[in-house]
């Protein structure tokens, strides 16, 4: 990876100029249906099928939604459902990305830690090529990830301080710092794919 965590948030910040209404708009309908979700979860029996139903969709839609995003495509807020166009392959990545997190957890929890940034590019290499399978998903993720994983986990570490600051305005700030996230994650996905973009000059954020 060429670019620094500073170049890589810039290009976020370039990309969701006249786009952050829209990214908040994603964001805030997002966290009302993870809600709803988690209410439906508490219904005995159904409410966790339902749950782990729909939880590979709605995120494969959001990493649609966010990527385009960052390659300034002008999604509109209904793609972030487009991830029920390709359910089945959706909720197949998703049980089996917690299916060997937990494998990997169950032996130790390091191994786990490092499970999910292993894994963490699957849902992005499938929103890029539809058609392949949720297993080569997760097993090209695992070949994009060698030698990058502390490379993300550091990028992750970098939003730290926005984390509290969006704590300290009693999580409201999470409707600006979650898509500022996502969209950085997208640049990241596309800077280590050889899919990049001019970036602006980085700053001290």
């Amino acid at each position: 990876m060429n670019a620094t965590y500073s170049e890589l948030r810039a290009r976020a910040r370039e990309s969701l100029q006249g786009n952050w209404g829209i990214a908040v708009g994603v964001t805030a309908i997002y966290a009302a249906l993870g809600l709803a979700l988690n209410l439906i979860d508490k219904i005995p029996f159904l409410g966790p099928i339902v749950n782990f139903l729909f939880s590979g969709a709605l995120t494969l839609g959001v990493i649609i939604f966010f990527v385009g995003i960052a390659r300034k495509e002008g999604p509109p807020i209904s793609e972030m459902f487009n991830g029920f166009s390709h359910f089945l392959k959706a909720f197949r990545l998703y049980f089996l990305m917690m299916l060997f997190t937990l494998l990997w957890t169950l032996l130790l929890i390091i191994p786990g830690f490092i499970a999910i940034y292993r894994y963490s590019q699957a849902y992005f290499i499938l929103q890029d090529n539809p058609d392949i399978g949720a297993l080569d998903a997760i097993r090209s993720s695992k070949e994009l990830m060698k030698g990058r994983k502390w490379k993300l986990f550091v990028l992750h570490l970098t939003f730290i301080g926005w984390g509290i600051l969006a704590i300290l305005t009693i999580g409201i700030g999470f409707l600006w710092l979650y898509p500022y996230f996502q969209v950085t994650q997208a640049h990241f996905y596309d800077e280590i794919t050889g899919r990049t973009t001019p970036p602006p000059h980085p700053d001290s954020f």
